[in-house]
Order: C-alpha cells, then structure tokens, then sequence
C-alpha cells in the first residue's frame, strides 16, 4: 500500500530521463552537501567507475557541477546546481500539491485525524 501511495508521488514530479540511481545521487547531495565521486559511490554502494558514469550524465543535464577540492586539488567535490535545487523544489511542491488536494478529495475530517495519528505512529517506529 505504501508503495503504490509512494510510486502515485512519483508521477507527479517529472524526473524526465533520469534513472533511479540519478535521482538517489541528487538527493544524496541535497542532503548531505558536497562529495567526491567516491564518497558517493561508496554511500550508494557503487563501483567508482558506475558512479563516474552516473555523475557524467548529470553534469551533462546540468543538475550537477563539480569545483576542486580546496583541501585535496586532486579530488572535485561535486554539488548540485542551481537549476537542480529548483527542479526538486518543484518537484517537492507538486507532490504535496497533489497530496493535499487527494486528501481532501477523498478522507473526512475524522479519517484526516486518525491519519494524523498513524504517521506520528509510523515516525516513532522508524526514528532511532
């Protein structure tokens, strides 16, 4: 159930071409900030040289650029554009959009309650 709900999520954020492993890298660096290549492929559990490929396709879509490395000149650190942060922003937007908008279309107030509950539930499983 959860899964269907998350792949409905999915669809409303146009992710172009971009495979899954793209995506996983982008919102890796929106989380945790800058990183080499091979902190990314070893966060993503990837061979160095897939990661390298995965980086160049993004470089080339303009959603990641890379800067020396001011500690390491011979390491880039990669990070996200400005246009990437934009696109997930209105990705983000247009997922809750659509959330929002199902939620009332389809729950009344008292399901709307008990399903404020259950995620707060759910957080406290899934917290440490």
């Amino acid at each position: 159930m959860v899964g269907k709900l998350k792949r409905r999520l999915r669809e409303q954020a146009d992710v172009g071409d971009l495979t899954l492993s793209q995506v996983s890298v982008l919102l890796r660096l929106e989380k945790d900030g800058e990183a080499t290549t091979s902190s990314l492929a070893r966060a993503e559990g990837m061979r160095p040289q897939s990661m390298a490929t995965v980086i160049a396709a993004l470089e080339s879509a303009g959603l990641v650029s890379g800067a020396p490395d001011p500690a390491d000149g011979r390491q880039t650190l990669l990070s996200l554009t400005d246009a990437c942060r934009q696109w997930i922003q209105e990705g983000r937007a247009a997922r809750q959009d659509w959330l929002s908008r199902r939620l009332q279309a389809r729950l009344s107030s008292d399901e709307m309650e008990v399903l404020a509950t259950a995620v707060g539930l759910l957080k406290r499983l899934a917290d440490d």
